[in-house]
């Protein structure tokens, strides 16, 4: 087996390929850095320009299955400048990912005919910003923010690839958890430094998944073919104020500072701010009647693997292998 993954240097790409490295998957991946390119038989890189339209189209040789992680983070102040990268670099990495495998399948049937599966991210922005709904893959409302207008985009893109006869499924992504970038080491910071504190009333949800069980779920879907969108989070939802307090209990540090009123994050952040303050209660019911099994489903498990003593390190490829030795 052999997977082209588009953001593979990023958080959830880092592990995606680490744990294909660990099951003997062998992958390809597009950078647009070429500093970044390495040629091993079962790691090869290959340059793309999706501003530009420019693609390597040896990337897709011998492969079976891609994963779409491609995207300018949204962790970033939300200037028309930063909104114009995030939403160009969802749609044209898309684009010319399809602009691509359209001339394989007329130049190079045999390449594309070896495809599979398509699995793009997503993002559970999506969702109406709500403390009291609980959202499944079938909601239809999206979340009047910038947010929500950049997932609609991304999606409608991803969907161009039902034109193909291939599996198209997508992964709307929550809170990451890791230490080795995304929000939890920037939320862990101040907490570690003894002036954390969760934001404005604390009661919005947050729906969140250890990376590792991320990756997994991105894999799980490739191999099983699986069509539609599925929830990319833990099956516990927790609120601002739970999981500041267990970051706090995790890294052993006192709280004691009052929650940061919205007002002052919005100075501070702008626009941007509204990412601490959305409140999405998302299931990851849909996955789990798929056969999917959580290495990690509640908040402080995770938080232990993370910033504890590390025993359950090897966890997520024991449940890799149950699930998949059948």
């Amino acid at each position: 087996m052999r997977i082209l993954i588009t953001g593979a240097t990023g958080l959830v790409g880092n592990e995606i390929v680490r744990q294909c490295q660990a099951r003997k998957i062998s992958v390809n991946y597009l950078t647009t850095s070429k500093d970044k390119m390495v040629t091993k038989p079962d790691y090869h890189g290959f340059y793309w320009n999706p501003d530009s339209g420019v693609i390597d189209e040896a990337c897709f040789e011998g492969v079976t299955a891609i994963i779409n992680l491609a995207g300018a983070s949204i962790s970033k102040r939300w200037t028309t400048h930063n909104k114009k990268e995030i939403l160009s670099s969802r749609v044209n990495t898309l684009r010319t990912l399809h602009r691509a495998l359209k001339k394989q399948k007329t130049l190079k049937p045999g390449n594309y005919k070896a495809i599979t599966s398509f699995v793009s991210a997503s993002a559970i922005g999506v969702y109406p910003d709500s403390l009291s709904s609980y959202y499944t893959e079938i909601e239809k409302k999206i979340d009047d923010s910038f947010l929500g207008e950049v997932v609609e985009v991304w999606e409608k893109e991803a969907d161009a690839f039902n034109d193909f006869d291939f599996s198209v499924a997508k992964v709307r992504i929550g809170l990451v958890m890791s230490s080795d970038g995304g929000a939890l080491p920037e939320m862990a910071k101040p907490v570690k430094n003894y002036v954390g504190a969760a934001f404005g009333s604390g009661e919005q949800w947050q729906s969140w998944i250890h990376v590792s069980d991320l990756a997994r779920m991105f894999l799980f879907t490739v191999e099983n073919a699986l069509i539609g969108i599925f929830n990319g989070v833990g099956p516990n939802p927790v609120t601002n104020n739970r999981l500041v307090k267990e970051i706090a209990k995790a890294v052993d540090r006192p709280l004691f500072l009052p929650n940061i009123p919205k007002f002052v994050m919005k100075t501070i952040l702008g626009e941007m701010a509204y990412l601490l303050f959305a409140s999405q209660r998302v299931s990851c019911k849909k996955i789990e009647e798929e056969g999917f099994i959580f290495t990690y489903p509640n908040v402080c498990v995770a938080l232990k693997e993370i910033y504890g003593n590390g025993q359950n390190e090897n966890a997520s490829d024991v449940v890799y292998n149950k699930e998949y030795s059948s």
